[in-house]
């Protein structure tokens, strides 16, 4: 079973009002140490989030007179440079988790977005419950050994088909060598399962490969 954000979010939800000044969100981000913060509705619900890189458009782009001349891209960021509450800052909509969604999803949607960390809601109220860092994912790669041993024979059974007794896991920083037998078609297969159990770094195959048995056949009879 794959690992879900629940098992690796942090459980205090940064987060500030709509209505945050600029100085109550610097403070913020540097007694939480982060590089951003939820913006969040009187219901405690996100709207949006507010990023180190918001706040330093007040540096990199000062406001300036007549914006017409500059491209969508330009235009918005002066807005921004010139506001001075949450609800101005922000980037809205904000992209958010659930405690049920897979690590694997959460770390596809910071690479996407380019992000890294990610408000945790509840699913039923749609309320933050949490914050998810990139340095919270890394856990995945933590995950006892006799845990991860017990995952791949599972998969190995239920996804691939395999008897999980007729190969041996030898397991070592994450890297899954794998041994015993299996039928030749069947190999490739094996190691993509493998391959994707969370916390695997990479699998190495020792597996002697056999022919799959082929039935004898007899003459019919007459």
């Amino acid at each position: 079973m794959s690992m879900e954000v629940r098992q690796v979010m942090g459980r205090v939800a940064i987060a500030v009002s709509q209505n945050a000044e600029f100085a109550e969100i610097v403070s913020a981000m540097r007694r939480f140490k982060v590089g951003a913060v939820t913006v969040i509705d009187q219901d405690r619900r996100p709207v949006g989030v507010v990023s180190e890189d918001d706040l330093l458009l007040k540096e990199s782009e000062p406001p300036r007179h007549g914006l017409g001349s500059l491209s969508a891209a330009r235009r918005a960021a002066q807005v921004k440079a010139a506001a001075v509450t949450a609800h101005r800052l922000m980037t809205s909509p904000a992209i958010v988790v659930t405690p049920g969604t897979p690590v694997r999803e959460a770390a596809r949607l910071m690479h996407e977005n380019r992000v890294k960390q990610l408000p945790v809601i509840d699913p039923i109220t749609g309320r933050v419950c949490g914050t998810l860092h990139q340095s919270d994912l890394l856990r995945v790669f933590e995950r006892p050994v006799g845990e991860l041993r017990e995952e791949i024979s599972a998969v190995v059974r239920d996804e691939v088909g395999l008897d999980p007794a007729a190969l041996t896991f030898d397991i070592s920083g994450g890297v899954v060598t794998i041994g015993g037998k299996a039928p030749a078609g069947a190999v490739r297969r094996l190691l993509e399962a493998v391959r994707q159990v969370d916390g695997i770094v990479a699998v190495d195959s020792e597996i002697d490969t056999q022919a799959a048995a082929v039935d004898p056949v007899f003459p019919p009879a007459y």
